[in-house]
């Protein structure tokens, strides 16, 4: 096809959408500090045992390369023991307390949602245990995905249509559509996947139970794309 007098339009466009979260991540931590290591581990061993043992009478399994996308899983994927110090204002110096604290980091991912409230309840009867953070998530199979990259691409067609008018022509067909960044345009400023419109963290050891509400996920597609014009004259200067 002869592209003399044509123009190449090179265009990026970006769709969102609202969807609700498909799972929940909740990571926190364990501690106890005790007047031995020995004793620490002891107690924050046990206290990661109770809890867990509740989390399973919810359903709940160890998370693993096959339990992955179960409906409520569990991980204690780290454990650290730290000597306790306090600083002396005579000497200027840390001094050993004599106490030992023990850490053991959880992380819990729920993706049946109906179970938020029992999780919630289970939560707040361990004292001992310091939820952090929740993070709310969409899945790559969510199928507000093809919609949002759909609506994505009617936005660049849309855009390239436009500056065609102003070249007085018509857009031809297409010549690429790629991914922000796969055109060797600028990504700057590019943030690709979903964000959660409000973070959230919550405290065991707080008053009642720690509230879980889904918070809505911003899905974000971001593409460039190329288009061929029919032919374009300019008038002469």
């Amino acid at each position: 096809m002869n592209d003399a007098g044509s123009v190449l339009l090179s265009v990026c466009a970006e769709a969102r959408q609202l969807v609700a979260p498909d799972y929940a991540v909740l990571d926190g931590v364990i501690e106890h500090t005790a007047g031995s290591k020995a004793e620490a581990v002891r107690s924050v061993t046990a206290s990661v045992d109770r809890l867990t043992a509740d989390l399973a009478a919810l359903g709940a399994v160890p998370f693993d390369e096959g339990t992955g996308r179960s409906p409520l899983t569990w991980s204690a994927h780290s454990s650290t023991t730290r000597e306790e110090r306090y600083h002396d204002k005579e000497t200027g110096r840390l001094e050993r307390t004599g106490q030992v604290t023990a850490t053991v980091a959880l992380r819990v991912t729920v993706r049946d949602l109906d179970r938020l409230g029992d999780l919630g309840g289970v939560l707040a009867a361990h004292p001992s245990l310091n939820v952090q953070a929740v993070t709310w998530e969409v899945g790559w199979d969510n199928p507000a995905w093809p919609q949002v990259r759909a609506a994505a691409v009617g936005a660049a067609v849309g855009k390239a249509r436009d500056y065609a008018a102003a070249l007085g022509a018509t857009v031809r067909h297409v010549e690429h559509i790629a991914d922000t960044g796969l055109l060797g345009g600028d990504t700057a400023g590019y943030q690709p996947g979903s964000r959660a419109l409000r973070a959230m963290s919550a405290s065991a050891e707080g008053p009642g139970t720690p509230a879980l509400n889904p918070v809505p996920q911003e899905l974000i597609a971001t593409i460039e794309a190329r288009f061929r014009t029919t032919e374009v004259s300019l008038p002469s200067t």
